[in-house]
C-alpha cells in the first residue's frame, strides 16, 4: 500500500472503533410485539448492581443518581435497567449481592406474586461472565457472585419456557428481563415496548434471540437507560439497578 492508502485505512479503523460501544442496543419486532434489546459482552464489560449510595446511605432509585455516584470514580453509565423486584421501601425482595457483599439471602420457596411463581432465578455476575441460574441450581452450585439479584419467574429454563406460562393469557404489561448464553459471555437485556404476556416475552427470548436461560425482572415499572439509542425512561423510583460502567469521557 502507498502511504496515502495506509493513512486512509488507519483512519477507517479509527472511525470504526469509535462506533463500537460498551453496549449494543436495537429494536426488534417479533410476532407483532416490539422489543428493545441491549447486548453486553460480559467477558469484557463491567456489569454492576446499584442499590444505595453507601451502606447507610439513601436508596439511589434513579439512573441519574447512579451516574452521580459513578462520577466520584471518574466513571459513567453506558446502560442501565431495573434489576429485580423490591418492597415498598425499595429493598430487594430476594437474594441480593453488591460488590461481593450479601444484603439479602436467597428465597427458595414458593410465595405470592410473580417472584414466588417457581421456578424463579438469580442473575449472577462473576469475573469474565454473567449467568442466569434457576434458584435451586444456584443453591446447588453456589457460584461466587460479585453481583447477584434474585427475581422471578424464570422466563426460559434450559431452552424451555416456564411451565406455568399460558399462550392465551390476558395479563399484559410492559415487561423486562435478562437472558444469558451458555458460555456466560452474552448478557442480553430485553424490554418490551408494548404490553406483552409472559408467554410472548419468553418466546421472544427463546425463539428469536435463541438464548437458553432468561429471568424476568419486573413489569409496569420496567425501564432502561440506553444513551446508545438516546433512550432514558422516566417513571417510578426503583430498587436494585443493573448497569454497565465505563470510563468517563
Amino acid at each position: 500500500m502507498t502511504w496515502t492508502t495506509n493513512l486512509i485505512f488507519a483512519l477507517g479503523l479509527s472511525c470504526l472503533a469509535s462506533t463500537v460501544g460498551a453496549v449494543s442496543c436495537e429494536d426488534r419486532v417479533y410476532e407483532g410485539n416490539s422489543y428493545t434489546i441491549c447486548e453486553v459482552d460480559a467477558g469484557v464489560e463491567e456489569l454492576r448492581l446499584f442499590y444505595k449510595e453507601s451502606e447507610e446511605g439513601s436508596v439511589l432509585g434513579q439512573f441519574f443518581a447512579v451516574d452521580d455516584v459513578l462520577k466520584l470514580e471518574n466513571k459513567k453509565l453506558a446502560f442501565a435497567a431495573n434489576a429485580g423486584m423490591y418492597h415498598d421501601d425499595r429493598a430487594p425482595v430476594g437474594h441480593y449481592v453488591e460488590n461481593g457483599v450479601e444484603l439479602m439471602r436467597v428465597i427458595p420457596n414458593a410465595g405470592p406474586g410473580n417472584f414466588g411463581l417457581l421456578p424463579n432465578g438469580v442473575f449472577c455476575v462473576r469475573d469474565g461472565r454473567a449467568d442466569v441460574f434457576e434458584t435451586k441450581q444456584f443453591l446447588r452450585q453456589k457460584p461466587e457472585c460479585k453481583h447477584a439479584t434474585q427475581s422471578g419467574p424464570m422466563l426460559v429454563i434450559d431452552g424451555e419456557l416456564h411451565p406455568r406460562f399460558l399462550r392465551d393469557s390476558t395479563s399484559r404489561y410492559v415487561r423486562n428481563g435478562v437472558a444469558t448464553s451458555a458460555d456466560g459471555k452474552r448478557a442480553v437485556f430485553v424490554i418490551s415496548n408494548n404490553r406483552v404476556t409472559f408467554h410472548e416475552l419468553g418466546s421472544f427470548v427463546r425463539d428469536a434471540l435463541k438464548l437458553p436461560q432468561a429471568l424476568y425482572f419486573d413489569g409496569n415499572v420496567s425501564r432502561i437507560y440506553a444513551p446508545d439509542i438516546n433512550r432514558n425512561d422516566k417513571g417510578f423510583l426503583l430498587g436494585p439497578i443493573i448497569g454497565v460502567v465505563e470510563a468517563a469521557d
